[in-house]
Order: structure tokens, then C-alpha cells, then sequence
């Protein structure tokens, strides 16, 4: 097994949104079901579930945002209408909240809908990531884009997706992101095998395999939810059958694409959040809460109570009867 440890550094000076507006449009892929958190995700789709005051997918349409992307497409299914209307206006509760002169919510409830031009189609069947992608080929056309899963969140303060823009506008082909993740989680991910670049924090991706085991992992790269992509890849996931779990998967329409040489992989060591899975949840919205100006002080020194209280009162409950009192 292949090791390289490449470190993440800040992006170059001229990484800015400008540089990296050749590329304008980015797809949410937002048709699953959720079923690790039923049943909360009977009747709300997990994208929606909140993290600290905002929707999980939120923060991801915010990261497009940020990064300069003004067109976001949202690949939505059944059940997902709640999406929709998060991005859209409420024109009832503008109205209520204007009357009350609650400026502070109004620009809340108004934000989503102004963060970007917000598109939304049905995926139909559930058929896998790379077929969520492809169902995107008509609205981007024949330009580059981004792709943002909406179960990893890179946290606010980091630039990867501008530095995987800034590669793809000096290297062309498609970028993915990577992140050194232990042995014994590789079979969590795709991973990716790689080769110096001679590029600090870039690395030539030579090949990729959809969650792999510990054995036959390539390198300890996994690939994490954030991609820029060629529209060369449709004509590939046209042709790509059905993989691993019977579903379409873009590890290896870009497998492919790697073989040709025209992949890059940006290596982030920097804040990612997974949603996707309960705990992973649970302490992402604590570390958001815990960063938030207006909830951090007051939830930290709460949260280092109730720890203490925690490891004093052990099993008995005590702590906890004394934190209620």
C-alpha cells in the first residue's frame, strides 16, 4: 500500500472568486433517503434536518457561494418539497416579520433564496450518485462545474473548494477532493491512488476505487464530498453500468477519466463535518455551537458543566440531578 503525505497549504494569492468564476455552477445532489436517521427522515428530508439554526444543506449552498458559484442545480426525489421551499420566498412570513420590525429574522428567512440563481430537478430513481450527476448533464451544458454532497461540511473558515477551483481553471480535466483518513476507514470511501504532482498539496490521481478494503486500499486517501468535474464525465457515466450496491457510481466514471491522465486530487487536512452519520451529527452541531459568537460562551460553559457533572456522578445520575437543580 502506497503512503504520501501531502499538506494542505493556503490557497495562492490569486485563488480568488474572480480567477475562479470560470467555472459558475455547481449540482447538489439531495435524492436520498436518509434512512440512517429515521424517523426523523420519514416526512423531512435529512437535508433539511437543522444544524445549530440552519439546514444542513444551507451551509453547503453557502460554500458554493462563497467560492463564487452563482447557479447552484439541486437534484432533489420524493419528499424533498421541503428543499424547495427553503430556498425559495415566504412571502406570509416576510410580511409578519417586516410588521413586527424583526429585521434580524427577516434577513435570516430571506438569505437562502439570495444566496445563488437555485434550480431543482427530480432524480426519479434512486439509481446512485454518478446518475444523480448525469441527470444534471442538460442545465450545465458543456461547461465545468461543481459538485458538493451535502453530508460533508467543510467548515466556513476554509478555502477548498476556491483551491480546487483555482486547479481546475490552471489544469483543466476534473478535481476531487481528498483527505488522509486511517486504515481501518478507507473501506468507508472511495479511495483514490496518487502520484506526486510537484505541486504543494496537489497530487496527480491515478486511479480510484469505490470503498475498498483495508487490503486492496491503494493509499490512505479517501475522496470527500466536494468535486470539480469536466463534462467529459457524462459521456463517460452514459456509459458506466451499474457498480458496487447496484447503483451508477461516479468513483468509477472518474476511474476512467483518471486512467487518462486528467484528474487532480487537492489533499484537505482542514475542518470536515460529516452529517451522515448520528454521532458525526450530534458533534458537529456542538463544534458549530461552540464557535458561534451569540451561543459559544454561554453553551461552552454549560457544556464544561455538564461534563464535569458527567464524570463525578457516573452512572448514578447524580450530576445529572445536579445540573437539573
Amino acid at each position: 500500500m502506497s503512503r504520501m503525505i501531502v499538506p494542505h497549504t493556503t490557497p495562492p494569492s490569486d485563488s480568488t472568486p474572480e480567477r475562479a468564476r470560470a467555472v459558475r455552477k455547481a449540482v447538489v445532489p439531495a435524492a436520498g433517503l436518509g434512512t440512517r436517521f429515521l424517523p426523523a427522515t420519514k416526512a423531512t428530508p435529512k437535508e433539511m434536518l437543522p444544524v445549530v439554526d440552519k439546514p444542513a444543506i444551507q451551509y453547503v449552498v453557502e460554500e458554493a457561494a462563497a467560492a463564487g458559484l452563482d447557479d447552484v442545480l439541486m437534484i432533489t426525489g420524493r419528499h424533498k418539497r421541503a428543499i424547495e421551499d427553503h430556498f425559495d420566498q415566504a412571502f406570509e412570513l416576510e410580511q409578519a416579520l417586516a410588521a413586527k420590525g424583526d429585521a434580524v429574522r427577516l434577513n435570516a428567512v430571506r438569505d437562502p433564496a439570495r444566496l445563488a440563481d437555485i434550480h431543482h430537478i427530480r432524480q426519479g430513481d434512486p439509481l446512485g450518485l454518478g446518475h444523480a450527476v448525469l441527470c444534471a448533464r442538460h442545465h450545465v451544458g458543456d461547461q465545468p462545474f461543481a459538485v458538493l454532497l451535502g453530508d460533508d461540511l467543510i467548515d466556513p473558515r476554509e478555502t477548498l473548494l476556491s483551491r480546487m477551483l483555482e486547479v481546475r481553471d490552471r489544469h483543466e480535466g476534473s478535481v476531487v477532493a481528498l483527505m488522509e483518513v486511517p486504515p481501518e476507514q478507507i473501506h468507508l470511501y472511495g479511495c483514490a491512488a496518487v502520484e506526486p504532482s510537484g505541486e504543494d498539496g496537489v497530487v496527480h490521481v491515478t486511479g480510484l476505487v469505490e470503498k475498498p478494503s483495508r487490503e486492496d486500499a491503494p493509499s490512505h486517501y479517501a475522496v470527500i464530498g466536494r468535486y470539480v468535474l469536466d463534462p467529459a464525465v457524462f459521456g463517460v457515466l452514459e456509459r458506466t453500468p451499474p457498480g458496487r450496491g447496484g447503483e451508477i457510481q461516479l468513483t468509477d466514471a472518474l476511474q476512467e477519466l483518471a486512467a487518462g491522465g486528467t484528474v487532480h486530487g487537492v489533499v484537505f487536512d482542514g475542518l470536515r463535518y460529516d452529517t451522515g452519520d448520528k454521532a458525526d451529527y450530534l458533534r458537529t452541531v456542538v463544534r458549530l455551537a461552540c464557535d458561534r459568537a451569540d451561543l459559544g460562551p454561554e453553551f461552552v460553559a454549560w457544556l464544561r458543566q455538564f461534563v464535569a457533572g458527567l464524570e463525578e456522578g457516573g452512572e448514578s445520575g447524580e450530576g445529572r440531578e445536579r445540573l437539573a437543580a
